[in-house]
């Protein structure tokens, strides 16, 4: 510490941080629409390995947490008809902390939950939020990031990590950065000024202009009892049918009353539930990150995470099953056990299974997810 009583950078950077009190909630959700027929409502992309590396999303996720906690110390919360599948692919989590929903009720109550449970069994928890269906790179820098996380947490802010643009992008909100909060064990925090909808592709590259804007990775690190007491201040009704989940959790009165309160609570991102109405009231914090971070989110960004060669399409599943003449770029999937053979075509993505083929391009992989409406629409549900 310097003789003004501020920390000097070479303070921040040689504290020790102490991770005992950090418990990892993975909420494991979402249909992943963009990513089907590959993706199912029965089988989302969290459960698929996608890289093609022989892990899924979701042990991907739960293999990077562990070195930050330990398997007592994760939670995983998913539907029901999900929850056999996360008990298989994870054999080290404890039933305990797999908390199942009886139905989707988005990120807010499935965060909350998790917080309203943890802070019974630790009053001094503090919780990071990460989703089960997100690729990352980099594993020493996004360790870092936690820790300050951690830190930031511990003095009473919802932290977010903010993750480094890499083009003006029009699929994700923007964080705004504030000043530094030069914290011990934290030396890159800052506060947050305000959270950003997803923008059109002229003010996104403004923000990039900047040098004053991050993603928004929807990772969320917070003391257990400040988010409930957030949410009690900005999502009063969602926080009253949790607090009556919580109660009756350890009890035999678990499932009653799950199946009474839980289809009743508001269906609220934790953005809006939490993080913007307290950004206002200089409650939120950021660490910028610098580690690789992709959300998968349709066919053409799970192409960038497959490796090919130059003027190839990508290929997850067995490339031998796929030819091609005079193709350049694209992505296929062949996973219906055929030949599928390509010919003078570009950017094409093919997604061959079992019951469904897609056939659309790079350029319109955004749009797949009207696909599966316009499937619920012709009553094929059982392919969605």
């Amino acid at each position: 510490m310097t003789d003004g009583g501020t920390w000097s950078v070479d303070d921040l950077e040689d504290a020790t941080i102490d991770l005992s009190d950090f418990h990892a909630v993975v909420p494991a959700g979402g249909a992943g629409t963009r990513l089907w027929p590959l993706s199912r409502s029965g089988r989302p992309k969290f459960l698929l390995d996608l890289t093609g590396r022989g892990r899924t999303l979701l042990q991907s996720t739960w293999d990077r947490l562990l070195p930050l906690t330990d398997a007592s110390r994760t939670l995983v919360v998913t539907g029901r008809s999900h929850a056999g599948a996360v008990a298989d692919q994870l054999p080290d989590l404890a039933p305990a902390n797999l908390l199942r929903e009886p139905c989707q009720r988005d990120s807010a109550a499935a965060i909350g939950l998790a917080a309203a449970v943890l802070v019974r069994r630790d009053p001094d928890a503090v919780l990071g939020s990460f989703a089960a269906d997100h690729n990352i790179s980099g594993r020493d820098d996004f360790e870092s990031s936690v820790e300050e996380a951690v830190v930031t947490a511990r003095r009473g802010f919802v932290v977010t990590i903010g993750i480094a643009p890499s083009h003006p992008a029009t699929g994700f909100g923007y964080i705004r950065l504030g000043k530094r909060l030069r914290l011990q064990g934290a030396p890159n925090a800052r506060r947050v000024l305000q959270f950003k909808e997803k923008p059109d592709a002229r003010t996104a590259a403004a923000y990039l202009s900047t040098g004053d804007y991050r993603w928004n990775g929807g990772m969320f690190v917070a003391r257990a009892d400040v988010l409930l007491e957030l949410l009690a201040a900005h999502a009063p009704a969602l926080h009253a049918g949790l607090q009556r989940i919580a109660d009756a959790w350890e009890t035999p009165q678990r499932e009653a009353v799950l199946a009474e309160q839980w289809p009743a609570l508001p269906s609220i991102a934790i953005d809006h539930a939490v993080a913007e109405p307290a950004a206002e009231e200089g409650r939120v914090a950021v660490v910028p990150a610098t580690f690789g971070w992709d959300d998968v989110g349709d066919f053409s960004s799970l192409a960038e995470l497959l490796p090919a060669d130059v003027d190839q399409p990508k290929v997850l599943g067995d490339a031998d099953l796929v030819l091609t003449e005079g193709v350049a770029g694209g992505l296929v999937v062949p996973a219906n056990g055929r030949v599928v053979a390509l010919l003078g075509v570009d950017d094409l993505v093919v997604v061959d299974t079992p019951d469904a083929l897609l056939v659309t391009t790079r350029a319109r992989a955004q749009e797949v997810k009207k696909l599966v409406a316009r499937a619920k629409e012709a009553g094929l549900d059982s392919i969605v």
